[in-house]
């Protein structure tokens, strides 16, 4: 599994749906298109990359030698890239937009409703499909430090061009203000988060049972080489 890449995590969900009603969907997302402040509690999360819904139909389905697919059913492919741990990310979504992820998964099978959290989540987990190969091209970075860099830049850019051309006690007062723009931005990024609780956990509660394995390991280790030590006839 792949999923996660420095503080990024993509995250793939195909789930069926009704063919029958999947045009209601594409209606749906093309007025979501058209009227982007309905998405305004998604545009505003800052954790989040990009979200994408695409409808897939039998006959969009690629055939790599398998043969022709026999597929009763359109697919809804979600895909997602964000910073943070899974659970983060489907609380925000959820808490964020409810009643646009319920129309963004209007025609799936067995879709719970998004609210309460618990059967979504159970949703998402069933359907989600494991990313075999991730990349990111800034692993230590997420969305808001990218952004925040990028202030900094364009405020060094102006003080660098201010500079010739301004008296000290302008450049000083451009300075000041610049910094005050820029602090959003000067801290350190940190670690990403961990991939989620239950690792985390984990590793604390196998922690002993590590070290003890390491030290017997380590044990036998040095005992086999004492023992070749003594059997090595002498030169």
């Amino acid at each position: 599994m792949s999923n996660i890449a420095g503080k990024a995590y993509a995250m793939n969900v195909v789930t069926p749906s009704n063919p029958r009603i999947t045009w209601i969907n594409r209606l749906l997302f093309m007025a979501a298109r058209g009227l982007p402040s309905n998405l305004m509690g998604l545009l505003g999360l800052s954790l989040i990359h990009f979200a994408r819904w695409v409808i897939l139909t039998p006959k969009d389905w690629p055939d790599l030698g398998q043969g022709k697919e026999n597929l009763q059913n359109d697919y809804m492919l979600f895909c997602s890239n964000f910073n943070g741990t899974w659970d983060q990310y489907i609380d925000a979504f959820s808490d964020g937009i409810p009643s646009g992820l319920d129309l963004f998964w209007y025609s799936a099978t067995k879709y719970p409703k998004s609210i309460p959290i618990t059967p979504f989540k159970d949703y998402i987990t069933f359907n989600q499909i494991n990313t075999d190969y991730y990349y990111s091209a800034t692993p230590g970075s997420a969305q808001r430090d990218i952004k925040t860099s990028l202030l900094i830049y364009d405020h060094v850019l102006q003080l660098t061009e201010l500079q010739a051309k301004s008296t000290p006690e302008e450049f000083a007062a451009a300075y000041h203000k610049a910094s005050f723009a820029m602090q959003i931005g000067l801290g350190d990024p940190g670690f990403g988060p961990v991939a989620s609780l239950d690792t985390e956990r984990a590793d604390v509660n196998r922690e002993k049972y590590v070290a003890a394995s390491q030290a017997k390991f380590a044990s036998q280790r040095d005992h086999a080489a004492r023992k070749s030590t003594e059997e090595k006839p002498d030169a």
